[in-house]
């Protein structure tokens, strides 16, 4: 899924980024940068955010390493 699609979603479920984030347990700002593009989703907590969006699957590679 692409952010906008995540986006999307949640706004036909009648969300703001903000109530998912809090649901989720995140900052909103955080959650903002991840779907902005401001941050890639690497590692760390962007990760977590985009994992949890289902912008990316979870990556099994880093625990293979």
């Amino acid at each position: 899924m692409t952010p906008e699609t995540f986006k999307t979603r949640l706004r036909s479920q009648g969300k703001t980024i903000r109530q998912w984030a809090d649901e989720n347990g995140f900052p909103p700002l955080a959650v903002y940068r991840v779907l902005n593009g401001l941050e890639k989703g690497r590692f760390g907590r962007a990760h977590d955010i985009a994992v949890a969006a289902g912008i990316k699957a979870r990556d099994a590679d880093h625990i293979a390493a």
